[in-house]
């Protein structure tokens, strides 16, 4: 397995580390439920190293990015970033990702750490105007720092301003005592914060230095049971479970990152686009449970007849609500917010209730 520049640090906080995406990860530190309360009330630190990213350059770039993501990279200038996603040319996802643009012909690429092998032979298969591309994933390192106090932290190792960067820009400075790193208002966990990406020769200074100036705020290190916890109360997608090449973004809710302007000729779009004027079969919709219980990825999704409708992508025991909630896909006619749904865990019918995203405010 592979590790990421902050593994010392990850022993040296008692992690308990396990296999993801061909890495060697962090798990949970304290337990899931700490962790995440940390990240909602104060403010949690994330090695994201594993995931992937990859520079498109040239005057062919922005053609490229148009032809092969949902959402109109035209209206990125210097400085701002999009989620978005690739379709695969069968209505499914290849993959979510979000786009940064630097310059006029250059951007950065973020894409998931399962992906990236997979990734890398779609954008290059794609690239038939020669545009450059470079996957940097081996040499780019990645903390994000989450939660309410993460900007009181931040500012306290760089001159940027960052009350300056909203969400989804971006600004290169120093911080930490570290140069050039790029400090992005984006994250995973609804709870506001920085993502950091830097070389891998400078990881661990940066580590201590955020340490350092978070201890008057209780700052932790977190890991990847509780930031998924922490999307799920978002409604936020997990590729792989809530959206994969079987699922199209108009099915996942995702319309909003899929643009049909004129100047955009991308990848299915002319399927995406009849799916999007006359309806799809399936819709992604997030429940919580009336009835106690947990739902888990893979749970049959029925009515109250037990008839199957769906099936659960997502589940958990929301540590904010302390209550189960969960996503997956139901026919169509019972995506309504407020419609009562059942799912069977353990061959028990259990109530639950569609419920309109993000499941924390």
């Amino acid at each position: 397995m592979k590790r990421t520049a902050f593994y010392p640090k990850h022993l040296q906080w008692g992690a308990r580390m396990v296999e993801f995406a061909g890495f060697e990860m962090p798990l949970e530190y304290q337990g899931i439920n700490a962790e995440h309360l940390i990240v909602r009330n104060a403010v949690g630190v994330f090695d994201v190293s594993h995931m992937g990213e990859f520079w498109v350059k040239g005057p062919d770039a922005l053609a490229l990015l148009q032809k092969i993501t949902t959402n109109d990279v035209s209206v990125l200038s210097p400085g701002k970033a999009q989620y978005t996603c690739f379709p695969n040319g069968e209505g499914g996802i290849v993959d979510d990702l979000i786009v940064y643009q630097f310059e006029k012909d250059k951007y950065m690429l973020v894409v998931n750490a399962a992906n990236i092998e997979k990734d890398w032979k779609w954008v290059n298969d794609q690239n038939t105007t020669g545009t450059e591309l470079e996957n940097a994933s081996d040499k780019i390192s990645q903390l994000a720092v989450q939660g309410p106090y993460a900007t009181k932290v931040l500012q306290k190792i760089t001159s940027s301003d960052l009350d300056a960067v909203t969400p989804f820009t971006f600004v290169t400075g120093t911080i930490g005592g570290v140069n050039d790193v790029i400090i992005s208002a984006t994250g995973y966990t609804g709870a506001g914060g920085f993502e950091l990406y830097l070389y891998n020769k400078d990881a661990l200074v940066l580590w201590d230095s955020i340490f350092e100036a978070g201890k008057a705020f209780d700052i932790h290190p977190v890991g990847l049971a509780a930031r998924d916890t922490l999307r799920l109360e978002m409604g936020y997608c997990l590729y792989g479970n809530d959206i994969d090449d079987s699922t199209s973004p108009i099915e996942a809710g995702l319309g909003w990152i899929t643009k049909f302007v004129d100047s955009k000729d991308f990848i299915d779009r002319d399927l995406l686009y009849e799916q999007k004027i006359n309806g799809v079969k399936r819709k992604l919709v997030g429940f919580t449970m009336v009835d106690r219980g947990i739902p888990r990825h893979l749970y049959k999704i029925t009515n109250e007849n037990g008839n199957p409708i769906g099936e659960v992508t997502s589940g958990t025991m929301s540590p904010s609500l302390k209550e189960g909630i969960g996503m997956g896909y139901v026919q169509a006619n019972y995506a309504k917010p407020g419609t009562i749904l059942y799912i069977n865990i353990r061959e028990k019918l259990l109530k639950a209730q569609v419920v309109k995203l993000p499941f924390v405010k």
